[in-house]
């Protein structure tokens, strides 16, 4: 990306609500199953039926609304998005326009200089998800699954506030974390049930009219979303510096090649012929109805990182990051229950549970074990019964094998801590006699050499020594 040049983005954010039934209709809204299996005819568009507007549909979006700082609207509809795509039936989504449930909201982030940014909400409104298409990989054409079509969505739409693809990535997963807080969705991006189309410009620093825009459809990973915006960016500038112009369409970003590729010309508004949807009736809400709604809501990513640092005294790196997710901070709450040492804890979720995460690249919804068992493991680390290397290897075990009690696994594997003073002193005095050049340069002066020693004790002992006994029994041989 060019020095003089600066981006300008704005996220048009699709999330799948967690409703058991579909928008307008009682069909399941359960992740796979065999294709066209959780359809009827509302969903497939039968001729003669009429869709019913699930409540719970809009009481999720009016919770996503307040949590995000939006006004409500009081007076709201649904209208027809007219379009056609193979793998929407009706040919029209049901879709909302002018009057959006949800309007001029916002959150902060922090920027790569550290510094606080508000991102405005323009909108939040519900809609029906369409189908999918399955290509069949020999060529025999394409096979339609409406499973999805009718799952009900929020679409978030922010103004065109975000400078970087750093910024963007920090939007979403703020935003991801405070719809999994307040439960309306489990944002499983493998799912597609949290998804972005990105629009992208580029304009000349100092400037303050926007370039001309192209937005990548369907974008459901954080890390596929930034190479997409670095790349597009690059591609927009060369456009701009050979004297051509930038062509307002929709790109469709391949992973494989890191390129994007056009798919059609941009629509705009007056392209999908908005009007009322004639079968369902207006959408009114009370003062009472919206307060009910505001006072269930949960604490929420910033109260929460108050809280743990005024009351549990965490850095605010740490605080940031175990609110980060709905599932770190949970994890930690419960944790923090059990061995009350919400420091351990903390640095625990964020150096070793987010390295393993990291190398198995999944998330933390992925984490297999209670916060519970978490807490057992920091107490057995505080008891002195494991030191903190055997934790590591415990953690790794709660990960991947069958077994998640830290008790369990630490007597199954035969991992206790060795605290008995008279046998580790045995292993020092061997250590000792194998390694007289150590104990000369320790002598000489050479603290790193005591490290050298602990060292060669615990890799005898198979990491199960005290090593405050061991650095203690060490000391007392050596200044003899």
């Amino acid at each position: 990306m060019r020095e003089d040049y600066e981006m300008v983005i704005g996220l048009e954010v699709h999330c799948e609500l967690s409703t058991k039934t579909k928008i307008f209709c009682s069909c399941p809204t359960d992740f796979g199953g065999e294709p066209n299996t959780h359809c009827c005819p509302i969903c497939m568009a039968m001729p003669g039926t009429l869709p019913v507007l699930n409540e719970k549909v809009v009481e999720y979006a009016v919770k996503a609304g307040l949590a995000t700082n939006c006004k409500i609207s009081r007076n709201s509809k649904n209208d027809r998005k007219n379009y056609f795509y193979p793998d929407l039936p009706k040919a029209y989504q049901i879709s909302q326009y002018d009057l959006p449930l949800c309007y001029e909201g916002h959150i902060n982030i922090e920027n790569e200089n550290g510094e606080e940014k508000e991102i405005r909400i323009l909108r939040i409104h519900i809609e029906e998800d369409a189908g999918k298409l399955n290509h069949d990989e020999y060529g025999r054409g394409s096979f339609v699954d409406l499973n999805r079509a009718g799952v009900p969505l929020i679409e978030i739409v922010s103004e065109p506030d975000l400078r970087s693809s750093a910024e963007v990535e920090t939007y979403m997963r703020k935003l991801k974390s405070i719809l999994e807080y307040i439960e309306v969705s489990d944002c499983k991006m493998q799912e597609g049930s949290f998804r972005a189309d990105v629009n992208v410009s580029v304009r000349k620093k100092g400037t303050t009219e926007f370039g001309t825009r192209t937005e990548m459809k369907n974008m459901n990973s954080f890390r596929s979303i930034v190479r997409a915006i670095e790349y597009e960016a690059d591609r927009q500038i060369d456009v701009i510096e050979s004297g051509e112009k930038v062509i307002q369409e929709t790109l469709r970003w391949d992973d494989v090649s890191g390129k994007t590729f056009p798919m059609r010309d941009k629509e705009d508004a007056q392209d999908y012929r908005y009007f009322p949807d004639p079968d369902l009736v207006a959408i009114k809400l009370s003062d009472e109805y919206i307060d009910n709604i505001k006072s269930s809501l949960p604490e929420l990513p910033e109260s929460r990182k108050k809280r743990y640092i005024s009351e549990f005294d965490l850095t605010e790196k740490s605080a940031n990051f175990v609110t980060s997710s709905k599932y770190y901070s949970n994890l930690f709450d419960d944790a923090v229950n059990v061995c009350k040492n919400p420091k351990s804890v903390g640095n625990m979720i964020m150096s070793d549970i987010a390295r393993i995460l990291n190398e198995k690249e999944e998330e933390p919804d992925y984490i297999p074990f209670t916060g519970k068992e978490l807490g057992t493991l920091v107490l057995l680390i505080d008891k002195g019964t494991i030191s903190s290397a055997i934790a590591k290897k415990v953690l790794t075990e709660m990960f991947d094998g069958e077994e998640k009690d830290p008790n369990k696994i630490i007597e199954i594997k035969g991992w206790v801590q060795i605290s008995d003073e008279g046998a580790i002193k045995e292993v020092v005095n061997k250590i000792l006699e194998l390694n007289p050049q150590s104990v000369a340069d320790y002598k000489a002066g050479k603290d790193k050499a005591l490290g050298f020693l602990v060292g060669q004790a615990m890799k005898e002992t198979k990491g199960k020594a005290n090593p405050q006994l061991l650095n203690k029994l060490f000391l007392e041989e050596l200044k003899k």
